[in-house]
């Protein structure tokens, strides 16, 4: 194998760089040891996060600050940037931090669905934080918290909650795309182990009946095969 000069590493960085804006450790690694790894990396990335698809710019990094804040994600500190570069206001800052904060607080209204719900009758705990998300974050529209709780249920694998945002977001007819755009935004500081379960769980409440989803996503829901190995081997016995 030929090994490459100092030159040529730091002219792929400074590539790298040129695209983002900034470089952090883990792309030196990768242009030093495994440089295809960097090229794919850098591809889906920037289809990820930095190529236009349905959410505006600042919509996009709305959610990015809630996922961040999620995840305690401490060296993303570009998204503060790109979301006031896009018209974020303060405000808009802590309407951000607002819906993560509830999203992540979800985890009592879980609790109370899961373990109390017979018990705490006729309280209803999806009703309570649905309610409780409806005044949350009176600086920034219904949309954005939806779409950044779900993201932030994502990072946190709360399934029941994820769901619960999900019927929220289509009674108050958030587009689909832009609810799948959001929880890919989780994939990398989230998990993408996560992003897999939280289509899973879409998919089944739409097979369920419990969403009203559009003909296109219908379609893919029913579509077979999507049970991974396990469905593939017990087909194949």
């Amino acid at each position: 194998m030929t090994m490459e000069t100092e030159t040529e590493l730091a002219q792929r960085l400074a590539e790298v760089k040129a695209k983002r804006g900034y470089l952090l450790p883990h792309h030196g690694l990768m242009a030093l040891a495994f440089p295809k790894l960097l090229a794919g990396y850098d591809a889906a990335y920037t289809a990820l996060a930095l190529d236009d698809r349905v959410l505006n710019h600042h919509d996009r990094e709305f959610v990015w600050l809630g996922i961040l804040a999620a995840t305690d994600e401490r060296v993303a500190t570009h998204h503060i940037a790109k979301f006031r570069a896009a018209g974020g206001t303060d405000a808009g800052i802590a309407a951000a931090f607002a819906a993560a904060a509830l999203a992540i607080g979800a985890e009592a209204f879980d609790f109370a669905a899961r373990d109390w719900a017979r018990q705490l009758k006729p309280f209803d705990p999806k009703a309570a934080y649905i309610a409780t998300l409806r005044r949350v974050a009176p600086d920034a529209p219904m949309r954005l918290v939806h779409l950044t709780g779900l993201a932030v249920q994502v990072c946190r694998a709360r399934w029941r909650p994820f769901g619960w945002h999900l019927e929220a977001a289509y009674a108050d007819q958030v587009p689909e795309e832009e609810m799948a755009e959001a929880i890919s935004l989780a994939m990398f500081p989230g998990s993408v182990p996560y992003f897999v379960e939280a289509c899973a769980e879409w998919r089944r409440l739409i097979l369920e009946g419990t969403l009203p989803a559009s003909p296109r996503f219908q379609a893919w829901a029913r579509m077979t095969g999507q049970g991974g190995h396990d469905e593939a081997s017990s087909e194949a016995r």
